[in-house]
């Protein structure tokens, strides 16, 4: 018996691993507003202000506009809070892009659909997602991949493979299709063999991230038609993929509506099987709005501000993508006012390292200064996906934000930040 199987023996024997029964429900301390928990903590550390509301009217947006299966997109914020809320909305299908991902929500929903959609896969990952978690829909872009899947899961019969088509690049902001994606000679080919030997079809793309214009699914699809119509095979699943995008400054994104109503007329002219599913993968569209984060200016130096957190941790697409997620900050003062007259400011994170740059431009009060606090919206996704702990930076300190609790009176027992080394987090007790 070699190293992997005695792994998957192991994941097989032990049920906290792979079959744990879904997990408590996770509480958080509540405040009124973000404005609130920063005159009631006034935390040292980043915070991660959760917005559950939000959670559950993106998700009830897709349940009740998509035309088709939701697959909430985990790699955009995979934390457990987050999952929970979104399975509690009635999201009961997942985009998984590891085995990572795989234990994770399979641990915390074990009766979940799981669709494991990342093109290249280990043949680890392969055998353990189908022996051990159930999965059942693999993606492929090339030919070797579905052979892998296939010598993994002993020809399987009730396999469901996903053809990936490659997209034009010129589709959304950041194209994917460089890296994953047949093109379209080979993705006929790909449908065609796949339908010889699996138990379901299925053909996928991905415009790409952030895919601000709803007209470029109408693109898409018809694109992906030629392929149907050439590959002459009954499609059991058609999938749309992510790339749903919502607006930052100065970027203008589509409205939801607009997406699905543009993705509902074009796949009506498909003239699918009646059997054929329609799926979607919302990853931002779903998480952004989720959370706030709060972060606390250490030092100023002319124009720009240096913070406790930053590219090495939720602040990286704040750099990456600087000229189209412009997030949204305010500033908050605790006992005094700040200035009402706005000046653009940069941002520098807490890490030796100078790319810990986020070059906005930000616009707050010009007398922001050390021992303010900012709250950055639109964080909820991808912003704890990318956390590393470089330089020891990294706290985890969770509270949800509330509307309907009434701000928190005057003359309470303050807050304090414990810290958790065991679990590298940060908790609020009062």
């Amino acid at each position: 018996m070699d190293y992997n199987e005695m792994q998957m023996g192991a994941l097989a024997a032990n049920p906290a691993t792979g079959f744990a029964t879904e997990t408590p429900e996770i509480t958080l301390p509540r405040f009124a507003s973000v404005e609130d928990m920063v005159k009631a903590v006034r935390p040292n550390l980043p915070v991660h202000c959760m917005h559950p509301e939000q959670l559950a009217k993106a998700a009830q947006a897709f349940l009740q506009g998509f035309p088709g299966r939701s697959f909430y997109a985990v790699k955009a914020n995979p934390d457990p809070y987050v999952l929970q809320k979104l399975h509690a909305a009635g999201i009961r299908n997942f985009d998984v892009a590891s085995l990572g991902e795989i234990k994770l929500v399979h641990g915390l929903f074990p009766a979940a659909h799981l669709a494991f959609m990342h093109p290249i896969k280990s043949r680890e990952a392969i055998r353990a997602a189908y022996f051990i978690y159930g999965v059942r829909d693999f993606a492929v872009d090339t030919f070797e991949e579905l052979h892998k899947i296939l010598e993994e899961t002993n020809c399987a019969a009730d396999l469901s493979i996903h053809v990936r088509l490659a997209m034009p690049d010129d589709m959304a902001f950041h194209a994917l299709s460089k890296k994953f994606g047949a093109p379209a000679d080979i993705a006929v080919t790909l449908l065609q063999d796949a339908a010889k030997v699996s138990h379901k079809v299925g053909l996928c793309f991905h415009v790409g991230h952030l895919c601000f214009d709803h007209q470029q699914y109408a693109r898409a699809i018809s694109y992906a038609a030629e392929i149907i119509k050439a590959a002459g095979v009954e499609l059991d699943v058609f999938n749309v993929g992510g790339g749903f995008a919502r607006s930052f400054p100065g970027h203008e994104a589509s409205a939801l509506d607009d997406y699905f109503g543009v993705i509902r007329d074009s796949v009506k002219k498909l003239k699918l099987p009646k059997t054929c599913q329609v799926w979607g993968e919302p990853g931002l569209a779903m998480a952004a709005d989720s959370e706030t984060l709060v972060v606390r200016i250490e030092l100023r130096k002319g124009d720009a501000l240096y913070i406790n957190d930053g590219t090495y941790g939720s602040l990286f697409d704040a750099a990456k993508y600087a000229d189209k997620k412009r997030f949204t900050v305010q500033m908050i003062r605790v006992g005094r006012k700040c200035s009402t007259v706005m000046q653009p400011f940069e941002f520098y994170g807490p890490t030796c390292d100078s790319i810990d740059h986020m070059p906005g431009p930000f616009m707050l009060p010009k007398d922001a200064r050390e021992g303010d606090w900012i709250a950055i919206s639109h964080i909820g996704a991808y912003g704890r996906s990318f956390r590393t702990k470089f330089n020891g930076f990294h706290e985890d300190m969770q509270v949800e934000i509330d509307p309907s609790m009434p701000p928190r009176r005057a003359g309470r027992k303050p807050y304090v930040v414990v810290s958790n080394p065991a679990k590298n987090r940060a908790v609020v007790e009062q």
